[in-house]
């Protein structure tokens, strides 16, 4: 409940935040009584805003449960709905049915799931008086059994494989780098133990390495303190999140202190989104390629005239100097 009391009082919840919700609800849900998870679903089918895993996920509880957030909640979308009356009973569409308003898809989808099941042979068969009722059941009863069963366990999976798509479009796939820059193993050992150490200028070296950029573009990310900008090209060069999280601690001390149960380097990097680190790495890299010009191999200068209108740029050696000394 305090799970649910604290999403409740998100007017606008972001991404992130719908993401955190429905990774901590349903673990938390199934672990709970059934008077609890009726209280969470009587509370949550007020709320505007849900992870769409969320509600397919309440909407499959037993009726008990889920027939409160069916009848009233306006977070729920036509699809969800339309997956939920096809996996259940009749149960849950005449939950879904006494709903204030349902939308001509809706409405579509329930009359064509009506037409298509088969009318009982027991609505259609005449009445009458059985003796006694047999003391094993009978083969087409038990047909009728397995069928069930069959049903029941293809319900579940179908389930299952919908939660794991609606929890797929919450995020980009951390494995999915196809055409991004992303570390090597080795870069990343280096760049944690260098974290590890607080050696800033082997830091920037390995960095600018990670990023095929200047030495220059390296250093003034981690002259950012706040932290931002280097976990911003953390996240967009695939660094492994806890990784990424110890390295921040190490070289900005103050991204260590705990803020409701986490760091503060842990919200740091919760709270980006992980295409926009990539645009926004990308558009650094172009700025450092059309600034700094590398050094020229070692071979004698020409002689530089005073209208020489490109100037190599050094970097700022001392900055960081001075930033290696106030981490250690």
């Amino acid at each position: 409940m305090a799970t649910v009391s604290s999403f409740e009082n998100l007017s606008h919840p972001t991404r992130s935040e719908l993401r955190q919700f429905a990774e901590l609800f349903m673990p938390l849900f199934q672990a709970s009584s059934d008077e609890a998870k009726r209280q969470a679903v009587a509370a949550l089918s007020q709320c505007e805003n849900m992870p769409a895993a969320v509600a397919l996920f309440i909407g499959n509880q037993p009726i008990e449960i889920a027939a409160p957030f069916l009848a009233a909640s306006k977070a729920i979308a036509d699809d969800t709905l339309i997956t939920i009356a096809r996996m259940q009973g009749a149960a849950h569409v005449k939950a879904i049915v006494s709903r204030d308003s349902l939308s001509p898809k809706v409405i579509d989808a329930l009359v064509a799931l009506r037409q298509t099941q088969p009318r009982s042979a027991a609505a259609s068969a005449p009445i009458t008086e059985s003796p006694a009722v047999p003391l094993s059941p009978t083969p087409t009863e038990t047909n009728e059994a397995d069928a069930l069963e069959e049903q029941r366990v293809a319900n579940e999976e179908a389930l299952r494989e919908r939660l794991l798509g609606l929890a797929g479009h919450l995020g980009r796939a951390d494995e999915d780098r196809l055409g991004l820059r992303t570390l090597t193993d080795i870069q990343e050992a280096l760049l944690v133990r260098f974290a590890r150490s607080r050696e800033a200028a082997h830091f920037a070296t390995a960095l600018a390495d990670a990023l095929s950029a200047s030495r220059w573009l390296a250093e003034r990310i981690m002259l950012d303190l706040s932290g931002q900008q280097l976990a911003t090209t953390l996240t967009s060069l695939g660094m492994g999140f806890l990784d990424a999280v110890f390295v921040l601690e190490r070289l900005y001390p103050h991204l260590a202190e705990q803020q409701h149960n986490v760091t503060r380097g842990w919200m740091v990097l919760d709270a980006l989104d992980p295409e926009e680190c990539h645009d926004r790495v990308d558009a650094w890299r172009r700025a450092d390629r059309y600034t700094y010009k590398p050094e020229a191999p070692n071979v004698t200068p020409p002689q530089e005239t005073p209208n020489h209108r490109f100037i190599r740029q050094t970097p700022p050696q001392r900055d960081m100097r001075v930033m290696g000394r106030r981490y250690r």
